[in-house]
């Protein structure tokens, strides 16, 4: 409606404007021609001492065809002594019009209508000798001409109006018809992903604001996906790893209690394997715990720490795990590395990725961990001489409950999340994670974190 009235606005200003435009250039255009013939007359009439009907005749025939409607010439008291109308002539009456009465007093008058297709002017001034006003000359024209060309531009913008209005109609319906289109696609994309949906896509073609934002709407419904495919998948992954040891410790209480004379040392081994998957559980539950905290973005208050004494405490609670395993853990670390995190983070990022490292090492293996900085980062990596990992696996290595090899995973207590807990921490603390093949064996996981000035001491 608001487009509509703006446009017959403009249609109403394209039929009044140029019109009253050349209303007004006719009447002053008739206003100086009208007066100018006035003045000629006038000038005729101004040698004579009064005015009677035979001088003002002579002197009038010597003035040249003006081609005006009507010319009336009266004395000081109105009474007209000539007048050029053939049929009724008023020569004897008393004309008392307005410009007339104007004019015997001393006033030059002008004014002019158009009605009827016609414009009628009217003038006069007055006749004067010796400064004394001795009688008046009024001049009256009816122009047709004029007036005709005044309707055809009416006509013409009367049509061309009209013309404008249907293509603006036309141009509207098509417009309003693709807008409400494209908004009947969004509008539908919008409920079906509200439904849950989420891999249907606003199909909206061009250029233009609606078509962008259907384009923001798919990449906002594909990330909606995305977060679901993942959800689902954590769900689904999460059931079965907490389903595994809940299963072994059924099936092993089962027996214990099934089993008739069982052997003091048959139960010793079922109840210790029962404890074995009940500490499973514990740690799975004690990551997904981790997870939802971190995706919750709720984090501890950061403070400076210095990542050299957490690395230190890290390495001797690894270091016994490393000599039962038969695994040389070494490490190297530079002063001043100190980060913007909490020390329960950075010790959780060393030990999971230590822990992870001295699983996968066979025996008479090493590792190796160090510490520096670079370039206004503390650098930590964690390196192996063991199997590596597949190429095809790198990019999913940090995704939740992903293993490389799921039976060794679970053969060595893992859960699948301790990768990407030290991903989802480093990364909310502005840092970056990275898993590479080392060249000679092995891989090698490099952390980085933005570098603090100051930090807490040991």
């Amino acid at each position: 409606m608001s487009y509509i009235s703006v446009i017959i606005g403009v249609l109403l200003l394209l039929n009044t404007y140029p019109l009253l435009v050349s209303e007004d250039l006719v009447f002053r255009s008739k206003a100086t021609t009208l007066q100018a013939s006035v003045s000629v007359m006038v000038n005729s009439l101004s040698g004579l001492d009064r005015l009677t009907e035979e001088n003002v005749t002579t002197a009038m025939s010597v003035v040249e065809e003006t081609g005006l409607s009507r010319i009336l010439v009266t004395d000081s008291a109105g009474r007209v002594l000539y007048d050029t109308r053939e049929t009724g002539a008023n020569v004897g009456d008393y004309a008392l019009y307005t410009e007339i009465v104007q004019a015997l007093m001393g006033e030059d008058a002008f004014s002019c209508t158009y009605k009827g297709a016609a414009f009628r002017s009217r003038a006069s001034s007055p006749v004067l000798y010796q400064n004394q006003i001795i009688g008046a000359v009024y001049a009256y024209e009816y122009d047709t001409e004029q007036a005709a060309l005044l309707a055809d531009l009416q006509s013409n913008l009367l049509r061309l109006s009209g013309i404008v209005g249907v293509v603006v109609l036309l141009l509207s319906l098509l417009l309003s018809k693709a807008l409400t289109l494209k908004i009947s696609l969004l509008l539908t994309a919008i409920r079906e992903v509200r439904e849950g949906a989420y891999s249907h896509r606003a199909e909206i073609k061009g250029r233009d604001e609606i078509a962008q934002i259907g384009h923001e709407f798919n990449s906002l419904t594909d990330r909606l996906q995305s977060t679901e495919n993942v959800r689902r998948r954590f769900v689904s992954d999460a059931s079965h790893e907490l389903k595994t040891p809940l299963a072994a410790i059924r099936l092993l209480s089962d027996s214990i209690l099934q089993t008739d004379n069982i052997d003091p040392e048959t139960t010793r081994e079922f109840v210790s394997d029962i404890g074995r998957e009940a500490e499973r559980l514990g740690r799975i539950t004690e990551d997904l715990l981790r997870l939802t905290r971190l995706d919750s973005g709720v984090l501890e208050p950061g403070t400076v720490v210095d990542v050299l004494p957490v690395l230190e405490q890290a390495m001797r609670m690894m270091s016994l795990v490393a000599q039962e395993k038969g695994v040389d853990l070494t490490y190297s670390a530079s002063e001043g590395c100190t980060v913007l995190a909490a020390k329960d983070e950075i010790h959780q990022v060393i030990y999971n990725l230590t822990d992870n490292a001295v699983k996968y090492t066979p025996p008479g293996g090493a590792v190796q961990v160090s510490l520096s900085r670079e370039s206004g980062e503390v650098v930590l990596t964690v390196a192996d001489n063991g199997v590596g990992i597949p190429e095809a696996d790198l990019p999913r290595i940090f995704e939740r409950f992903y293993r490389v090899d799921k039976a060794r995973s679970r053969e060595a207590g893992g859960t699948g999340l301790g990768l990407s807990i030290v991903s989802d921490t480093v990364k909310r603390r502005g840092g970056t994670v990275e898993a590479a093949n080392r060249t000679g064996g092995g891989s090698v996981f490099t952390v980085r974190w933005p570098r603090m000035e100051g930090g807490e001491g040991s």
